[in-house]
C-alpha cells in the first residue's frame, strides 16, 4: 500500500505515477461525501487526454469519456442494483472503469474475476489536502 498527502493542485502527480502503472482494469474510489472522488477521476481524464466534462454519475450510474474511461457510481443503489443491470460485465471491457463508492463485496467479485482492481481511499484532511491510500486488491 502506499499513501500520499497531497494538495489538490499537486494531485496530478498521483494521477501520474498510477496512469503509468495502471491503463485498464478497475479503480475502486472510497471516501466520505465531498472527499474528492469525482476529482480523482477528473483529473486522471485530464491526464489521459481526454477533452470530456466529468461529472458525478450518481443519478445515472454511469459516465463514458472518450472510448476508454467509464465512471460509474454505487451511493444510491449499491452492489445489487449494478449486479441486476447487468454493469458487472461492464468492468471486464478492456478500458478503465473508476466506480465510486465500491465495496468490499464488489473487490472481492472483481478478484475472483481476475479483473487488475486498483483501491484508493481518500480522505479529506483539511479544505487543501487529501490522504489517499493506493492498493491492489489481491486475487
Amino acid at each position: 500500500m502506499m499513501i500520499y498527502k497531497l494538495k489538490l493542485e499537486e494531485l496530478h502527480t498521483l494521477v501520474e505515477d498510477i496512469g503509468g502503472k495502471f491503463s485498464s482494469g478497475v479503480v475502486i474510489l472510497r471516501g466520505d461525501l465531498a472527499a474528492g472522488k469525482t476529482t480523482f477521476v477528473k483529473e486522471f481524464v485530464k491526464f489521459l487526454g481526454v477533452s470530456d466534462n466529468v461529472t458525478s454519475p450518481t443519478f445515472s450510474l454511469q459516465q463514458c469519456y472518450g472510448e476508454r474511461v467509464f465512471h460509474y457510481d454505487m451511493y444510491n443503489h449499491g452492489l445489487d442494483h449494478f449486479v441486476s443491470l447487468g454493469m458487472l460485465e461492464e468492468l471486464d471491457k478492456d478500458a478503465l472503469h473508476f466506480v465510486e463508492w465500491g465495496d468490499d463485496e464488489l473487490i472481492r467479485i472483481l478478484s475472483s474475476a481476475g479483473i487488475s482492481t486498483l483501491i484508493i481511499d481518500i480522505e479529506k484532511t483539511s479544505n487543501e489536502t487529501r490522504q489517499y491510500k493506493v492498493d491492489y486488491a489481491h486475487a
